[in-house]
């Protein structure tokens, strides 16, 4: 039986592709359809679920996320049939934790009801922005008033809600921002994710950006001082950061995006979707067919995984390292040691100590909140070293 600090838990993720309109700046597996079967789509899911509790049997369930695309479309008997057939399929953990990813615009009372009804019992909504002309510039199709409406309903069928929203936008301002973001601390339960627009090749702002258009992009100085200004009043508000992007009270913290950080197993069902399993003491990286069609197609006669690659013990290490670092806690070096078959490089330490960009002693090492900032640089040292 592994030891505590080598386990990182166990988790299912769930992609539904379909959205109502395709953001601009979003790179993430989504497509827009004007008919689905959602009936197809649920055997499909349930042979998945099926497929990896054959390969996958005993672990305890920590986590379920309903990703997207946006899975506040699925039909609440489809959400409530899946969470059926996985709670009679792996032993689940006393506090599991069901996540669903909804858009303001397609909340619903009555779906938020049998929502919850169906078993789920955290909401991260997409609210991106608490101003119109901002939202309109993000191509999202909800207004201020119908998120907050949305935020109201979720609020009073779920006891834990989150939602997210992103700054160094066009023509923001850092004193424009902070007042954003304590409007946002005044509206939120127990949890933020708070990213920094990144302009991604392949989406329609990285074709815009790419032809000299998205003018008013805050310069890295600026963007920096949004960062900055995001510790400080989240901090303030009891929100402190506990991974790069992401806000909690003590507690609230998102049980499944935690194993990922943690780097623990995680089977990913759906278009596209990625995942992380360990069989027989052999590390697999999965990934699906991205194709909606493709994925139905191929999930209905047998598997949707396009690929799955036994991943070496030093690139486990340095996955290991990439996904802890974004964490406050940072890693176990113990479990990095025994991934790579050899510590950290003792200079680059040294070196980062010394520049205040990381704290370690033999069995932790975590990046200062400095060191966050630039978190790529940090992990070049360490694993270039």
């Amino acid at each position: 039986m592994a030891e505590d600090w080598q386990n990182g838990g166990f988790g299912l993720y769930i992609h539904w592709p379909f959205c109502e309109a395709k953001c601009p700046y979003c790179d993430f597996n989504s497509h827009v359809s004007r008919e689905i079967d959602q009936s197809r789509w649920l055997k499909a899911y349930l042979s998945q679920i099926d497929r990896y509790a054959e390969e996958l049997p005993n672990r305890v369930l920590n986590s379920v996320f309903f990703g997207g695309g946006t899975p506040s479309l699925m039909d609440p008997d489809v959400v409530a049939a899946i969470l059926e057939r996985i709670r009679r399929t792996w032993p689940i953990a006393n506090d599991l934790e069901v996540t669903l990813e909804a858009n303001p615009g397609s909340v619903e009372a009555g779906r938020f009801r049998a929502y919850a009804q169906g078993g789920v019992s955290r909401i991260s909504m997409g609210i991106q922005a608490l101003n119109d002309d901002d939202l309109r510039r993000l191509g999202r199709i909800h207004t201020v008033a119908e998120a907050r409406q949305a935020f109201d309903i979720a609020r009073k069928n779920f006891a834990r809600v989150s939602f997210d929203l992103i700054y160094a936008r066009q023509h923001q301002s850092v004193e424009a921002w902070r007042a954003e973001l304590r409007e946002a601390l005044s509206m939120a339960v127990d949890h933020l994710s708070l990213y920094q627009l990144t302009i991604e090749a392949g989406t329609a702002f990285g074709d815009r950006y790419a032809k000299g258009g998205l003018r008013g992009l805050p310069e890295e100085d600026l963007a920096a001082d949004m960062y900055e200004a995001t510790q400080e009043i989240c901090e303030a508000a009891g929100m402190a950061a506990y991974e790069v992007s992401n806000h909690a009270k003590p507690g609230a913290e998102s049980r499944h995006n935690l194993i990922y950080w943690r780097y623990g197993d995680y089977a990913g069902i759906g278009p596209g979707a990625h995942g992380r399993i360990t069989l027989n003491g052999q590390r697999y990286a999965t990934e699906a067919w991205s194709n909606p069609d493709r994925w139905l197609a191929a999930a209905e006669s047998g598997s949707g995984e396009k690929l799955r690659d036994a991943i070496a013990h030093g690139d486990q290490a340095d996955e290991y390292l990439m996904m802890g670092l974004r964490l406050r806690d940072g890693i176990d070096r113990r479990r990095y040691t025994a991934l790579a078959g050899h510590d950290l490089p003792p200079e680059a330490l040294m070196e980062l100590q010394d520049l205040g960009m990381i704290e370690t002693d033999q069995t932790y090492l975590r990046a200062t909140r400095q060191g966050r900032t630039i978190l790529n640089s940090v992990l070049r040292e360490l694993i270039g070293g």
